[in-house]
């Protein structure tokens, strides 16, 4: 799963990928600015942890998210094939917005986050717009020529789309069946990516509550709260500096703020959950590792982000919630207390369960 990190110029995008990504962050500016970046962030999971503390394992693997960097969006950079190929590319996207008073980093009028997400989900609409356009008149065309029941299902729906985003709404916010979705995703319209805004503020001696009041105080409770659309805040400039800290040190810088976890923690997890992504768990004392899969997995699907073979020849998954395991000490003490329990293939897995599959092969 990609996320496209987006924004206008000068809101602390680039650094903010290079944080998450711990991409070096002495290099100079990118000498292309429409040069896309890919990077890998770990997920952080104190569930993970405390579970690999109990069996020290030879190896901790953590989940990740990838995350794409590109250049400052706009008309333009929407009319050049190289850069909307990038973003069409990713499952979700991430909009910085700048909400940081800074005389140094230059900025058109005054700090408006709400008016700055306005503008850029209206060139995401528009770009969508002269794509419904072109794909209309094709279909049109084609039908003229024969018709077909599956043409046109298809023109209705982009008569409906083109309709939809006129009205300057994104396509992320129209209703749609699973066969409308189905249809519409080889065109990977950008208005219809989830997407979630990051607020990008400034550092305070009360950080931790302007975090938490981010989204309500710039006016945005609203916008995140509308379908596939989510909001979180960070500040840039701290979690510059606790990237380049130890943990210990961390914690105790953040502390200072009022803060238990950085701002990555919590855009990390924001991304995870509008993906419509959980975790689950394998332990041991060769590995703890948490695996990715979409919300509503069944057991044997699971079992194949594992390895193909283990859904191939599934039978049952040893289960227990991360927690109970914790409290147990171990699987044959969760085993003799009834908690660790036998589950199927159709058994649909939950965030923070920890499998220990049983299999065939």
């Amino acid at each position: 799963m990609k996320t496209g990190i987006i924004g206008l110029p000068q809101v602390g995008k680039t650094s903010l990928f290079r944080i998450l990504t711990k991409a070096n962050l002495s290099l100079p500016a990118y000498a292309n600015p429409r040069e896309a970046h890919l990077g890998v962030a770990k997920v952080p999971d104190e569930r993970l942890d405390r579970m690999a503390a109990i069996y020290n394992p030879k190896k901790l693997t953590h989940a990740s998210i990838e995350y794409v960097d590109v250049g400052a969006i706009g008309q333009d950079a929407l009319k050049e094939s190289s850069y909307i190929g990038h973003l069409r590319n990713v499952d979700a996207l991430a909009h910085v917005v700048r909400a940081f008073e800074d005389p140094s980093v230059p900025h058109a009028g005054p700090i408006d986050p709400l008016r700055d997400i306005k503008n850029v989900d209206f060139d995401l609409v528009i770009s969508d717009l002269g794509q419904i356009e072109k794909r209309i008149e094709r279909v049109q065309k084609d039908l003229k020529k024969m018709r077909s029941p599956e043409l046109e299902r298809e023109l209705d729906l982009l008569v409906r789309a083109k309709a939809h985003v006129e009205s300057e709404r994104p396509l992320r916010e129209m209703e749609m069946t699973a066969e409308d979705k189905k249809r519409l995703r080889g065109f990977m319209f950008l208005s219809e990516k989830p997407i979630f805004y990051v607020l990008n503020v400034s550092e305070s001696s009360e950080l931790g509550k302007e975090l938490e009041e981010a989204v309500s105080k710039y006016n945005l409770t609203e916008v995140a709260s509308r379908p596939n659309a989510g909001a979180t805040a960070i500040c840039g400039k701290v979690e510059a500096e606790l990237a380049e800290m130890s943990e210990a040190d961390a914690a105790e810088f953040l502390s200072s703020y009022g803060l238990t976890e950085s701002g990555l923690a919590r855009l990390i997890r924001t991304t995870y959950k509008l993906l419509g992504l959980i975790s689950f768990f394998t332990i041991g004392e060769d590995e703890c590792r948490a695996w990715t899969i979409p919300v509503n997995t069944r057991a044997a699907e699971a079992a194949g982000a594992i390895h193909s073979d283990l859904e191939k020849h599934f039978i049952r998954a040893e289960t227990i919630r991360w927690d109970q395991l914790l409290e147990a000490g171990s699987e044959a003490n969760a085993r003799a207390r009834g908690t660790l329990r036998l589950e199927g293939k159709d058994y649909i897995v939950q965030d923070g369960d920890v499998l220990h599959i049983r299999h065939s092969g």
